[in-house]
């Protein structure tokens, strides 16, 4: 039994697509967790065990690990949580005792590149992503971060500017390389660790993308596939703030977005050296040809 949490989210949801018809399709039972399980096609709520509720719920939880050999762990997003700690570790607790209390043997989680670097302690949301992978490592479950970069698929939140203006933003220097990764990739990193439970302890699983790129470097790939003049804008760190609470984040959560970034732009991401293993196949320019250019177009 493979329970799988947030399996209507960007990278969940592949996962349990590639579960159930990709080339990762397995016959194991699939179990979800999910606060809506009308959110789920019709056609996959037939072929899953369904847990309805929130994965914080001690009593939801309690259900889904019940005879459950690994588990998928994301914490959703909360806008309005008071603390990062609420975000992460906060939100996990109640699983972490149901996974020990049940004996789960294996748990793969979604968490981010920084560990050992100079800024891992003050890079905000990365800092208390860490701390819940060290809950979670010490439930006595075998476990494996993926450690993940910038998502490509960030960039489909400014598909509106890019297609009106030739523009997109964040608050990295412009030069600077850095790993970007797909979510579909984290996906199938994801679905090679459930199904291959042949691993023990706990660790990380980078997940670094083919190559370092700038800003800038994916503004000349994005104006090529789209055959259109993109250029980068850097926002500073001031005007980065001021933007997120309109989109409904609180003070704790707009802080910690604040600090991540600054640690990004300090190294945050480039603690870890690209092997041939963490090198996840989809190129950007793959990624823009394939995701970004319909949602640019559409």
């Amino acid at each position: 039994m493979i329970v799988i949490t947030t399996p209507t989210g960007q990278i969940g949801g592949r996962l349990l697509d590639l579960l159930l018809d990709g080339p990762h399709a397995f016959t194991e039972e699939l179990r979800v967790v999910v606060r809506d399980p009308a959110r789920l096609p019709e056609a996959v709520r037939a072929r899953v065990d369904v847990v309805a509720g929130s994965h914080d719920d001690p009593e939801v939880v309690d259900r889904a690990f019940t005879g459950a050999h690994a588990v998928f762990w994301v914490v959703p997003p909360t806008p309005q949580a008071p603390s990062l700690d609420a975000v992460y570790s906060g939100f996990t607790r109640a699983a972490a005792a149901a996974l020990t209390a049940h004996g789960v043997r294996h748990v793969v989680g979604v968490s981010a590149l920084g560990r050992g670097t100079p800024v891992a302690d003050r890079a905000g949301h990365v800092t208390a992503s860490l701390a819940m992978d060290d809950l979670l490592a010490g439930t006595g479950a075998a476990y494996r971060a993926l450690a993940n970069p910038s998502f490509m698929d960030n960039l489909l939140w400014q598909a509106a500017p890019i297609r009106d203006r030739g523009v997109y933003t964040s608050t990295v220097a412009a030069d600077r390389p850095a790993p970007l990764a797909a979510t579909r990739d984290i996906a199938a990193a994801a679905a090679d660790l459930l199904l291959d439970r042949s691993w023990t302890g706990t660790g990380e699983v980078p997940v670094l993308g083919p190559e370092d790129l700038s800003a800038n470097d994916m503004a000349r790939i994005m104006s090529e596939v789209l055959g259109r003049p993109v250029r980068y804008e850097r926002q500073s760190l001031d005007d980065f703030r001021a933007s997120l609470p309109g989109h409904g984040f609180s003070e704790a959560l707009v802080e910690g977005y604040v600090d991540m970034m600054r640690a990004k732009d300090d190294g945050l991401d480039a603690g870890v050296e690209r092997t041939a293993r963490s090198a996840s196949p989809t190129t950007f320019r793959q990624w823009c040809e394939e995701v970004l250019k319909p949602a640019v177009l559409a």
